[in-house]
């Protein structure tokens, strides 16, 4: 069985060592602590760069949607009025016609049409 002073020697060889290693760790954790206030600041940076390019590229992207939305708004009214031009015209085309089946199915030229009669009634 080992004295007391062997065994004294024993734990402040311990004690030292475990000294050692704490003061690595605080350098490790010094490290560490330094490279994380690094990449924070890297990181705040880019984000703030990142930022005003958006906001750059916001600005440009929404004045030129703005005008396509413009342009296509034109082309879109245009549209509409040839639309409604195109179904006035079909609507008289339609009732120009229906009225003239009604007077030919009137005068009985609906089952029997010929082409002297039609010329007759065009005054040929």
């Amino acid at each position: 069985m080992a004295t007391t002073a062997e065994r004294l020697g024993i734990v402040e060889t311990k004690v030292a060592n475990l000294d050692e290693k704490i003061d690595d760790l605080k350098v490790d954790v010094k490290d560490m602590h330094d490279c994380l206030d690094n990449t924070r600041d890297t990181v705040l940076a880019q984000l703030s760069l990142m930022t005003n390019e958006y906001r750059t590229n916001a600005t440009a992207y929404y004045a030129h949607a703005d005008k396509l939305n413009a342009q296509q708004s034109a082309q879109h009214e245009e549209l509409a009025s040839k639309i409604s031009s195109l179904e006035k015209s079909k609507d008289k085309i339609m009732m120009y016609a229906l009225i003239a089946m009604a007077f030919a199915a009137g005068a009985g030229w609906m089952g029997n049409a010929s082409l002297p009669t039609l010329l007759k009634f065009i005054g040929l």
